[in-house]
């Protein structure tokens, strides 16, 4: 499986973005997807995920009320819907998938990974 993020780009404090992950190679509709991100010096942490069913969810307190994942099964794509951005939401975001029925919230939980997407909030 391979997992291909996009929509990240440079946008103005208070703004919005919307990423998209794209899965080729087979089909995630029973795996569990995520969102990581990671910020120049500072290890990967998560963000969001969901679960197959696209009914369970878990978030970040840093992100909670503002950021909200949802994937389209049909499509085999995973979204990443970010409002009310801050600076301190600057990273590379990651989205990745897992097999298992756990949304977990550290790396080693997840089997594929997209290449990452920039996504950078200015002041």
């Amino acid at each position: 499986v391979q997992l291909q993020a996009s929509g990240g780009g440079l946008v103005q404090a208070g703004g919005s973005l919307r990423l998209s992950c794209a899965a080729s190679g087979g089909t995630l509709s029973a795996n569990t997807m995520a969102w990581f991100r990671q910020a120049p010096g500072k290890e990967r942490e998560f963000v969001a995920g969901i679960m197959g069913s696209g009914i369970t969810t878990t978030y970040a307190d840093s992100v909670k009320g503002r950021f909200t994942i949802s994937r389209d099964n049909t499509e085999n794509t995973a979204y990443l819907q970010m409002n009310s951005l801050k600076p301190e939401d600057t990273a590379v975001y990651y989205c990745a998938a897992s097999g298992s029925l756990v949304i977990f919230t550290t790396p080693p939980g997840y089997q594929y990974w997209g290449q990452g997407t920039q996504v950078t909030v200015s002041s």
